[in-house]
This record gives structure tokens, sequence and C-alpha cells, in this order.
């Protein structure tokens, strides 16, 4: 994915209203009129928002008759998940890393209880 998609894409994603939009275009198309209903906005703001995902490949627009529904458009959340799955993978080493030494840590520490335990209470000291 092309760096400026990749920031276009995160940049739509960044809003709560673009996401909402997303959300409810996941479940089929919708006019912008259908889309602004669960909104406190104009469908002036709601075109924006949809500009913005338009911009980013997320929503494509279609003609039906008088009807312009928007679409969601899932190729740029998959590139953007691909992208992330990189830093997932990252993190997952290092919690097992971090799992490898608190095992480490936990049997050295489990060692030296055990022998202080076995050793008679006159030589502790």
């Amino acid at each position: 994915m092309g760096t400026e998609l990749l920031d276009a894409t995160f940049a739509a994603l960044a809003d709560p209203t673009r996401r909402a939009i997303l959300a409810r275009l996941a479940a089929g198309e919708a006019t912008v009129t259908e889309l602004a209903a669960p909104f406190a906005m104009s469908q002036p703001a709601i075109s924006k928002h949809l500009k913005v995902l338009e911009r980013a490949g997320l929503v494509s627009r279609g003609r039906d008759a008088q009807r312009r529904p928007c679409r969601l458009e899932a190729r740029p959340l998959r590139e953007a998940t691909a992208w992330l799955a990189d830093y997932r993978d990252y993190w997952a080493e290092s919690y097992q890393r971090l799992d490898a030494l608190l095992d480490e840590l936990q049997a050295v520490d489990q060692t030296a209880s055990a022998r202080r335990r076995s050793q008679p209470h006159g030589s502790r000291g």
C-alpha cells in the first residue's frame, strides 16, 4: 500500500463519525440521507465525511436510477490491517521474550527459596 493511501486511510478512520458511517455501510449500501439519519448533523456535513472516505478509497458511490447509494470498499482496510500485522507480530514476539524472562526469574526465585528452606536455622545469617 502506498504511503499516501495508508495515510488517507488512517486519517479517515481517525474520526468517530466516519467510523460509524463505515460500520453502517458494512451492513449494506445506503444513501446520504440514510447515512445522515442517526447523526445530529446536516446532509452536507455527512457528504463532507463521505468525500474523505472516498478519497481514502473506503467508500464508492454508485448510481441506481435517482439514488446514488454509497458502498463500503474493503481493500484499503485489508491493506491497513496487513500493515498493522507487522506490529502485531513484533508485540507477540516481545511478549514471548517477556514470558521467557519471567519464567527464568521465577525459577531462580524458587531455587533460592528452596535453598533457604533447606538450610539449618542456625546457619542463616
